[in-house]
């Protein structure tokens, strides 16, 4: 769901922690991520030249502050590792009537920044999040489930995230060994044997107002085919940059999309959610990826690995 991410510190079903209490207000389609504490001052100072190293893009503590009578643009008020305002309170609303929790949850994603994994927000933290974008009619005993379904399904995104490098983080002949298989078999492959480099999170970016060419060709074909292909539109989409450690030791930065559908409800009201989650293609390898990793699962399945498997038992 990806409403909102604290940064301080083939699609899959996700099934909510526990159900969401009923409300007419509505999620918010962003993803309003902040920091608390962070390595560098707010805003980002300007620097000659942008780095080259790879480092984090926010300028150095001792960077000088820009003169006083410069008025700072919108976007320099931006955290440039989520493009989200940098600081949100933990301070009670002045509208508030219930006590919400301050505590944060450290997730298990870790961080391309820093020795640590990223934290998720307070359930006062996402609360004030919403009241500063708008949504002022969020029922506040619900912030707390809002705040569970967002942390697991945030999980559930890295999850399928370390599938996709745990069979291509090493090229894609070993990729290829590795779909061969399906998706079934993949667990057996010698590539899945070996192991892969832990991945990490670089940044992440809320854009819940463009729509992916993927999600517009399903869209349309729910048009034409609605009994095969009907269904809601996704209702956010996020774009991760993950940090792949390549076999030769150089880091590279690959661009995951992350379309976050809604679900029928369980009959219990559990909300459900379906999470697609692919590399982008910003290059012939990650159409190739995708291509292989689809194509292996399909080739694995019309071969007859059933029957083979039927066999072997």
């Amino acid at each position: 769901m990806g409403w909102f991410w604290a940064e301080s510190t083939g699609a899959s079903a996700s099934r909510a922690p526990h159900p969401l209490p009923t409300s007419n207000a509505t999620p918010p389609p962003g993803c309003p991520m902040h920091k608390t504490t962070s390595p560098a001052p707010f805003p980002p100072q300007n620097t000659s030249s942008p780095p080259t190293d790879g480092s984090c893009p926010v300028a150095s503590p001792n960077t000088p502050l820009p003169s006083s009578t410069t008025k700072p643009s919108t976007l320099s008020k931006l955290n440039p590792l989520n493009y989200m305002p940098s600081n949100l309170s933990q301070t009670r609303a002045s509208q508030q009537t219930i006590h919400l929790p301050t505590d944060r949850e450290l997730s298990s994603i870790p961080r391309g920044d820093a020795d640590s994994n990223w934290e998720y927000p307070s359930p006062q933290q996402m609360y004030n999040a919403m009241l500063r974008k708008g949504y002022d009619d969020t029922p506040e005993d619900a912030v707390e489930s809002m705040v569970a379904v967002h942390n697991f399904l945030n999980e559930g995104a890295w999850a399928e995230i370390v599938a996709w490098e745990q069979r291509f983080s090493k090229g894609l002949g070993k990729g290829w060994e590795a779909c061969a298989r399906g998706e079934e078999g993949f667990g057996e492959s010698a590539v899945a044997r070996e192991g892969a480099s832990q991945p990490k999170l670089l940044r992440f970016m809320g854009r819940p107002g463009d729509v992916t060419p993927k999600a517009r060709v399903l869209g349309f074909m729910g048009w034409v085919w609605p009994a095969r292909f009907g269904g809601e539109p996704p209702f956010d989409r996020h774009d991760w940059y993950v940090q792949r450690q390549l076999p030769q030791g150089q880091p590279q930065e690959i661009r995951y999309v992350i379309d976050y559908y809604s679900g029928p409800p369980e009959p219990t009201g559990e909300p459900v959610f379906y999470l697609d989650v692919r590399p982008a293609i910003d290059g012939p390898t990650a159409a190739a990826e995708r291509m292989m990793r689809w194509g292996g699962d399909v080739w694995h399945r019309a071969s007859g690995a059933k029957a083979r498997q039927g066999t072997q038992q």
